[in-house]
């Protein structure tokens, strides 16, 4: 399975861990990443606020040219698959299309609309297949307790995405089973994690983050999992300021979607980045057990 890779802005730099797994998890369930260097941001929603015809022309860019080279597109953040699906479906409005039709004309592009856009959750579970994962478990993660949270753009808005229920969805705790852990269905798995206004609002954004951490905890859940590195960035890289909103620590181990994974599959936390974590994992990976804990 060859794919566009499209890593967004987030693994390349503060997330490079998110990279680091999907790489690892690539190689070792047969899906090539043909890499594009020059792949532009996605907009990552706050484009698309200002100026809505631009988002779609920016990303029209980035499906034209995985579109040139005869490739679907690969995505690991819910917002880049949210924005590149988004701007799909509204290339099919006249209005729209002709104005970033005339917008790529001036740099010498052109996009037929044919680009299909997928997330690596989707391709685990839907090309893939979650018993096809299951099969190449050599670390079941027994006796991991998972809260999935599944970001905005994943699931939203679900008439124009076509995908699973934005309410309902089960994928990713299908994924989850398959790997030997256990899901934990709670209500904040597909609620927003605050990021959209973190920049503006911050104690707000870390008191909607605290809310859906302190949820899954309450349900049970050992750790969380994202398939969006913004999501990650709220629930993980601010926990501290979330607990400070809370009044209480929370103490939740939060993965990548990949780095979970991985280590089901058999790699090792430093071939996945997890000591680059903030909130330490060591307390999940000890539950698995043999994963050898970062010193």
């Amino acid at each position: 399975m060859r794919l566009a890779y499209y890593p967004g802005c987030v693994a390349q730099e503060s997330g490079k861990e998110l990279d680091l797994a999907t790489r690892w998890v690539a190689k070792k369930v047969g899906i090539e990443l043909v890499e594009f260097p020059n792949f532009s941001c996605c907009g990552s929603g706050f484009i698309d606020e200002a100026n809505p015809t631009l988002n779609v022309a920016l990303n029209a860019r980035n499906l034209a040219i995985a579109e040139k080279a005869g490739l679907d597109v690969l995505t690991v953040c819910s917002t880049c698959q949210g924005m590149l699906a988004l701007a799909n479906s509204r290339y099919t409005e006249p209005k729209i299309r002709e104005r970033v039709e005339g917008a790529l004309a001036q740099i010498g592009m052109t996009y037929s609309g044919r680009t299909h856009v997928t997330h690596l959750l989707q391709v685990l579970t839907d090309e893939i297949g979650a018993e096809a994962i299951r099969r190449q478990v050599v670390r079941p993660l027994t006796g991991l307790k998972v809260g999935a949270f599944y970001g905005c753009h994943l699931l939203r808005p679900a008439d124009r995405l076509r995908s699973e229920s934005a309410e309902e969805p089960h994928s990713f705790e299908d994924l989850i089973s398959a790997l030997g852990a256990t899901p934990v269905f709670y209500r904040g798995r597909v609620m927003c994690c605050g990021f959209p206004i973190l920049f503006v609002k911050e104690p707000t954004a870390n008191r909607i983050a605290a809310r859906q951490i302190e949820d899954a905890k309450s349900h049970g859940a050992d750790a969380m999992a994202t398939p969006c590195p913004l999501c990650h960035i709220s629930l993980d890289a601010y926990q501290n300021k979330a607990e400070h909103e809370l009044g209480h620590a929370l103490d939740m181990p939060v993965f990548h979607l990949p780095q979970l994974v991985g280590l089901a599959l058999g790699a090792t936390a430093e071939e996945l980045g997890l000591p680059r974590h903030l909130v330490s994992t060591d307390s999940a990976l000890r539950k698995i057990g043999g994963v050898a804990v970062p010193a």
